[in-house]
């Protein structure tokens, strides 16, 4: 998590162009942002896992916010039936590498933000070389295999995870530091939600049960919040805390969860 005494990431010193002082400036009015606030967001690295429901109004907003580099991981391409939720890409993109597309995206947002693309699935070969290289991870797949993975080897990495999921008209959100502790006792884990992954086929997948697009829309902004809260040191992240949305009804409800052993 950032630090709060007002440097940013790594300590580094970065400082803003008048371009960028326009860009941010309702960043900039922010008592809880402010220039070091910015500097911090500047001097961070994200890596985002998945460019599509999920991952693009994510990606979009870190863009926005002016992190300083944004990686992206993600095999796959564009699809047509990618572009009822997935807003990173458009018509033209169907065909190209999601990466390729959301770098695109990246540029047209925010041109002082770097992009770092990873044509690639996530494994446990090159999962901890990707996940070590950032400070914040964002993941935003569409499988147990890869939300476990990323859960587990960012725990081993020391590195804050914000996580989340998406049904057909639902969705969840927690933040993990199972490496740290809060209140005297240490962080939960993934596994103390989910102890293991279901059976194959018990849930079914976006394309055997459709989605309402809207819902990766609002779980992936409210990724980005939660993103830009660690990366800011502000507020209260949702440790140890799964946000339950219920979009038919219109109902967010927040569950406590804790440390198994």
């Amino acid at each position: 998590m950032a630090p709060s005494d007002g440097t940013p990431f790594g300590g580094i010193l970065v400082s803003f162009s008048d371009d960028e002082v326009a860009r941010y400036a309702r960043h900039l009015v922010l008592t809880e942002v402010g220039g070091p606030g910015q500097q911090r967001l500047k001097a961070a690295r994200v890596l985002v896992i998945g460019a599509g429901g999920l991952g693009s109004p994510l990606v979009q907003y870190l863009a926005a916010a002016g992190i300083g580099t944004i990686g992206i991981v993600d095999d796959d391409a564009v699809a047509l039936s990618n572009l009822q939720r997935q807003v990173l890409h458009g018509t033209a993109d169907v065909g190209r590498p999601k990466v390729e597309s959301a770098a695109d995206a990246v540029r047209d947002i925010n041109p002082h933000v770097a992009v770092e693309t990873h044509r690639l699935r996530l494994t446990a070969d090159n999962a901890d070389a990707l996940i070590a290289a950032y400070d914040v991870i964002a993941d935003g797949s569409d499988n147990f295999e890869t939300r476990f993975l990323v859960a587990d080897r960012a725990e081993a990495l020391k590195r804050p995870l914000v996580t989340a999921a998406v049904g057909r008209f639902d969705g969840s959100l927690t933040v993990l530091m199972p490496y740290e502790d809060r209140d005297g006792a240490r962080n939960p884990r993934y596994r103390d939600l989910f102890p293991e992954p279901p059976p194959l086929g018990l849930v079914p997948s976006c394309a055997e049960a459709g989605i309402l697009g809207a819902v990766t829309g609002i779980l992936g902004t409210l990724q980005a919040a939660e993103v830009l809260k660690l990366v800011l040191g502000i507020g209260t992240p949702l440790i140890g805390q799964l946000l339950l949305v219920d979009v038919l009804c219109m109902r967010f409800e927040t569950i406590a969860y804790r440390r198994r052993r």
